[in-house]
């Protein structure tokens, strides 16, 4: 299901961009602290291709992998009405975002930054402030949505229709929402979030913490974004950041959870998925894997694409420039179980 907030200002956003595209330079090292950065992803040399793996045919796995794979269903062959296939499951490159808190920015197109001309999206900030005595660290952030269906427009591969099919398209500015930027009207869509503001629920992050950083992490804690904290309230607001690896993956992960809430993202994994997408309201986090595309592609290790909440610890070597790398880019893979013919 393809998500369009606004198809006429997204089209007219992309003939924008298409034409700043051909003056846009590339990020400098040298750019100041209010410039916005990044580079445009090559599909060959940027693209974690190992993150395919493993692919699998019911529960036996044909193509290994060293990266933690959820559950596939355990017989081989499915059926779909009168149809009958086999049950494959892969990985899946589907969507780009760009996580910056410059509003305007994006990250994954070249680095540029559009004035739309009227005070929408400026409300971000970061910096140090004093609540109660206690010094914490708050930070606001910008998501762009791209459908980026690589596998299908490269044409690796031909006649498989489990892959998504499309070109590349923006599919949601957040700059636009304002449920992103006001945490009050954010309750509107997680009324549930008062439920677990407590110690208590904040400290069973820690348990998917350790699960997602050595396996998966766990969809009963769906509260939780592992190491990176709370999953909610699901905008780009975060009260506690610890450094731009840590909140814009923290970001990305209420983002995709924001658009299944909506209804705008579904499911693609388990038994349940071998027909088709199915509503997914409550996010599986084990559906989504994360690669850094922006400042710095990371295309090789066990962690190139780590789950939701894995500790960054493994992943934040060169993603953050000093004074100008709070501008993040992300290729988004999803889980995919397929009845195929």
């Amino acid at each position: 299901m393809t998500y369009r907030p606004c198809p006429l200002i997204a089209r007219l956003m992309i003939v924008i961009l298409a034409c700043l595209a051909l003056a846009a330079t590339p990020a400098r090292a040298d750019a100041g602290p209010g410039r916005c950065t990044g580079s445009f992803v090559n599909p060959i040399t940027d693209i974690c291709w190992s993150c395919l793996f493993p692919i699998s045919v019911g529960s036996l796995k044909i193509w290994p992998s060293n990266r933690p794979d959820p559950d596939n269903p355990d017989l081989p062959v499915c059926l779909c009405g009168l149809r009958p296939g086999i049950a494959m499951g892969f990985w899946e490159p589907v969507r780009l975002a760009d996580v910056s808190m410059k509003p305007w920015c994006f990250v994954n197109l070249g680095g540029m930054k559009l004035d739309p001309g009227f005070d929408i999206g400026f409300k971000t900030m970061a910096g140090p402030s004093a609540v109660g005595g206690a010094t914490q660290y708050h930070s606001q952030w910008h998501v762009h949505w791209y459908a980026y269906p690589l596998i299908y427009w490269m044409e690796l591969v031909a006649d498989f229709l489990c892959l998504e099919s499309g070109s590349v398209d923006i599919l949601y500015i957040s700059e636009l929402d304002p449920l992103w930027q006001d945490s009050e009207l954010t309750a509107i869509i997680n009324p549930e979030a008062v439920l677990f503001a407590n110690p208590l629920a904040l400290a069973a992050c820690a348990a998917d913490c350790v699960e997602a950083t050595r396996k998966l992490p766990s969809d009963k804690l769906f509260w939780c974004a592992g190491c990176q904290g709370s999953m909610y309230p699901l905008n780009g607001n975060v009260s506690a950041t610890i450094g731009h690896v840590q909140a814009s993956r923290l970001v990305l992960s209420r983002f995709a959870y924001k658009l299944h809430r909506e209804l705008a993202a579904w499911g693609t994994m388990g038994s349940t998925g071998l027909c088709g997408k199915y509503l997914m309201p409550v996010m599986r986090k084990q559906q989504y894997r994360f690669q850094a595309t922006n400042p710095n592609p990371q295309t090789s290790g066990r962690y190139a694409c780590a789950p939701i909440g894995a500790s960054t610890t493994f992943m934040s070597a060169g993603q953050v420039y000093p004074a100008i790398g709070e501008d993040m880019g992300y290729l988004v893979w999803r889980k995919r179980n397929c009845c195929a013919l």
